[in-house]
């Protein structure tokens, strides 16, 4: 009767259906109430599977007899050292896993989640290959340009620039979009651009003399601008 008692006192105190005027009245916060509930729903899970670990072993018992009854407190333990374990599990996999994936995860509160994805280290040997042979082309240009009035080539075969220079990071030797009849100066226009082999980002010179990557449209976009503002009186 007591511990009845307890409980009522209990559930009325967490869970007040109303408050009358003057009376003071607790409530959790929103992220109070949901740790709350995510404990009691786990407390009962461990409470039920208890009952039925006790179950079980005790149906077992009847046909060995040498096993001694399990009482529910004895499976409440039971089931506690399980527990642990299988925490003690889960923790050696997490560890394991970061080992294998060493900075792929950051701590978020007091849980862990995935980084921002990471480029493989092929992937960047490759990217750092093709802007070194842009940076080499771009030498080329502007060399070319310094003497000859400032003025990029006319076409990509003139003997000044080597025929490799011309050549994209692959073994296919497919040679970069080259866009003629522009000038070294400051306007972002491209002169020269992979051809799209590698993504749908492509790496770009620009008049500029600054390499970047722009997709196809961006491209097109600024090509086109640059002919209408040259064909217009």
């Amino acid at each position: 009767m007591r511990k009845l008692g307890v409980l009522v006192f209990i559930t009325t105190l967490v869970a007040p259906s109303a408050a009358h005027a003057g009376m003071p009245f607790v409530r959790l916060s929103d992220i109070a109430r949901m740790r709350l509930e995510a404990i009691s729903f786990f407390v009962l899970l461990i409470l039920l599977l208890t009952v039925l670990v006790q179950w079980l072993w005790n149906a077992v018992q009847r046909d060995i007899p040498r096993l001694p009854r399990l009482s529910y407190k004895a499976s409440l333990g039971v089931v506690g050292l399980w527990a642990l374990g299988m925490h003690l599990v889960l923790s050696m996999i997490a560890g394991g896993r970061e080992l294998m994936t060493p900075g792929a995860w950051e701590k978020n509160g007091a849980t862990y989640k995935l980084g921002p994805a990471r480029a493989a280290p092929a992937e960047e040997a490759l990217a750092h290959a093709r802007k070194q042979q842009l940076e080499r082309l771009r030498t080329a240009l502007w060399g070319y340009a310094n003497g000859h009035g400032g003025s990029f080539p006319p076409h990509d075969f003139v003997e000044e620039i080597p025929e490799g220079t011309w050549r994209i990071v692959d073994p296919s030797g497919m040679h970069y979009v080259y866009v003629p009849g522009l000038h070294p100066e400051r306007d972002a226009v491209p002169v020269a651009y992979e051809p799209g082999i590698y993504s749908s980002k492509r790496m770009v010179l620009l008049s500029s003399g600054e390499i970047t990557t722009l997709d196809i449209d961006e491209i097109r976009r600024r090509i086109d601008a640059e002919q209408t503002s040259k064909g217009a009186p």
